[in-house]
């Protein structure tokens, strides 16, 4: 059985106040997430979709205006969804010119995401849009062949059964520290066989940066 069976995504949300200023914070909290969550090819979409949502509030519901973010799994994509508190002003997908100073924001949500769209309530309404992740289940590793080697590897280094249950940070916690012994084991091996350590580790961080770009461009 592998290590973890996979990364749990659970739903969370945020209150904010439909101000300029917000919409950074929003951003880097996204950001945040979703780098937690393993999920960095969607990162650049989501602020995306973040910034324009919040701009929508702020633009045609108004500034100061209660608000709720919040992200969680939709099957194998992102789902963004933005809450306010006027269910009378609609976002619409306007036909936007390039030189256009204002209305491209749904445009640009849907040139990025699968779907989005907008659900009425008696007293708010709930802006929504989906990210692809190219996952084949909700809580897959993102990474490929290289993560799912590790897996296998982390069992014969205290990562067990019983860590099953583990959720959250305490389960990334405990397999952090697996990984860590892979890796001293790996520099110790190197170092008995004549080889210098630090100068594999400086060629490994450079081909993990090679490869981490290389994804992100693939993804994005």
């Amino acid at each position: 059985m592998d290590c973890i069976a996979g990364v749990p995504r659970k739903p969370w949300s945020l209150p904010f106040t439909a101000e300029p200023q917000e919409v950074a914070a929003l951003r880097r909290i996204v950001r945040l997430h979703l780098g937690l969550w393993g999920l960095h090819g969607v990162i650049d979409a989501a602020q995306l979709c973040v910034s324009e949502l919040v701009s929508n509030v702020i633009s045609h519901v108004g500034t100061g205006t209660p608000g709720t973010l919040v992200v969680s799994m939709s099957g194998t994509r992102v789902r963004i969804e933005v809450h306010d508190s006027d269910p009378r002003a609609l976002p619409v997908l306007l036909d936007a010119g390039l030189d256009a100073e204002s209305g491209r924001g749904m445009a640009l949500i849907s040139a990025v995401t699968d779907r989005w769209g907008v659900q009425l309530q008696a007293d708010q309404k709930v802006t929504w849009c989906e990210l692809p992740t190219g996952l084949s289940s909700a809580e897959e590793h993102s990474g490929g062949a290289r993560v799912n080697r590790v897996e296998s590897l982390l069992s014969n280094y205290g990562c067990e059964r019983e860590h099953l249950w583990l959720a959250g940070t305490g389960a990334v916690a405990v397999v952090e520290e697996a990984a860590i012994d892979v890796m001293v084991d790996v520099l110790h091996w190197l170092r008995a066989h004549g080889r210098d350590a630090d100068e594999a580790l400086d060629r490994a961080q450079v081909r993990f940066e090679a490869e981490a770009e290389e994804t992100e461009v693939l993804t994005t």
